[in-house]
């Protein structure tokens, strides 16, 4: 069942869905709420139901039953996430494509911001800030938010190279749908999706705009979530990576954003690699040796910038294959975080956090030559 709009629309926000009963209304309705009366006909939700195994395609058929500027996409098997987007992406009409995950929702008066801007700056890639909201309730400020402060106007990457570093997600971006086919750019199969989208658009690029203010809410922790689940598909992200890596190098063979470039996938993967929600034991020494196969194949022939302290330290043993020193340093850093939690009555080292930010404290009682900012070569 398609609803169709009258017309184009300035803005297409696509929902895939698959799984998320318990969200996706307070979903649904932080967009359809969200709309001012006199913008309805700017604005369309398109939902696509990736054969969702619960209630959510008959939720979907008698939600957007009596509402308009509601369409809907039923597939018959499941595709995952990045194919369900594209999927969405086909049938969506407006100007600009918004793509929000079902079980995340927007704090009010996002949307009247999001077109303002839209019709303000015409920017290919408008940038949005988020907070992390963990099942109990509680909201974070992302690692990365801060990069997102003081950005004047319409930007490019290379007036603000740090926004590169701004999280890698599809649903922190609105993207005008022409940039999109400008670049060819659709989602691929298998988990970590967003990497070889997200990326591409920053580069590519000639007008970028900074909402900064808080325009999504990011669901953390929620059974079901691939952050959440122990599974050999997180080696699923060796190949998206390799396909932003072929991608920069066909069409921005620049040698500073490929060190930049490596420096965020190494720094991704030790995250991945650190994280005991995502891979059990028995699968970490496997993703290491794949690690340092990308850290030796991609290592830019005039070398990068190692971040500091523990997380540099990370990069030479991942550089050199040293499983056993990295577990070992990993060990050691992961009960230095216990302990400190336990004198400060708080949470434990975050293995989702900014690599480059966790283990301040031991990188404080590192020798001066590992703490130091070092510059590696081939």
């Amino acid at each position: 069942m398609v609803n169709e709009p009258t017309h184009a629309p300035l803005l297409s926000l696509v929902v895939p869905v698959h799984g998320v009963e318990a969200y996706l209304y307070q979903c649904l309705e932080s967009i359809r709420a969200d709309i001012p009366a006199a913008e309805a006909h700017q604005v369309e939700l398109v939902a696509v139901d990736d054969a969702s195994p619960d209630r959510c395609g008959e939720m979907l058929r008698s939600y957007a039953a009596d509402r308009s500027g509601i369409r809907l996409v039923h597939l018959t098997q499941n595709v995952g996430l990045g194919l369900a987007r594209n999927a969405g992406l086909d049938v969506a009409t407006g100007r600009y494509v918004w793509f929000v995950d079902s079980d995340d929702w927007l704090p009010p008066g996002t949307i009247p911001a999001v077109l303002d801007r839209l019709r303000q700056h015409e920017p290919d890639v408008l940038l949005l800030d988020h907070l992390r909201v963990h099942e109990d309730g509680r909201r974070e400020v992302d690692a990365s938010s801060h990069l997102l402060r003081d950005v004047p106007g319409v930007v490019r990457l290379a007036d603000r190279p740090q926004l590169l570093r701004v999280q890698h997600t599809a649903w922190n971006k609105v993207v005008r749908r022409g940039f999109l086919d400008e670049l060819e750019l659709r989602f691929h199969a298998g988990w970590y999706e967003d990497i070889p989208f997200s990326h591409p658009l920053l580069i590519g690029a000639e007008k970028i705009s900074v909402l900064d203010r808080v325009c999504y809410l990011y669901r953390r922790g929620r059974q079901g979530a691939i952050t959440s689940t122990r599974s050999g598909r997180h080696f699923d992200a060796f190949d998206q990576y390799e396909r932003l890596m072929d991608w920069v190098r066909r069409r921005h063979p620049d040698e500073q954003l490929q060190a930049d470039l490596f420096r965020l996938m190494v720094n991704h993967y030790l995250v991945v690699a650190g994280n005991d929600d995502r891979l059990h034991p028995h699968l970490r020494r496997a993703f290491f040796r794949r690690v340092t196969e990308h850290y030796r194949r991609y290592l830019p022939t005039r070398g990068y910038a190692l971040p500091g302290g523990v997380p540099g330290l990370k990069h030479r043993l991942v550089g050199r294959g040293d499983y056993l020193a990295y577990a070992a340093l990993r060990q050691a850093h992961r009960v230095t975080g216990r302990l400190r939690a336990t004198r400060e009555g708080g949470p434990g080292e975050d293995a989702d956090a900014d690599p480059e930010t966790v283990g301040a404290s031991i990188g404080q009682s590192l020798p001066a030559e590992q703490a130091a900012v070092l510059t590696v070569r081939a």
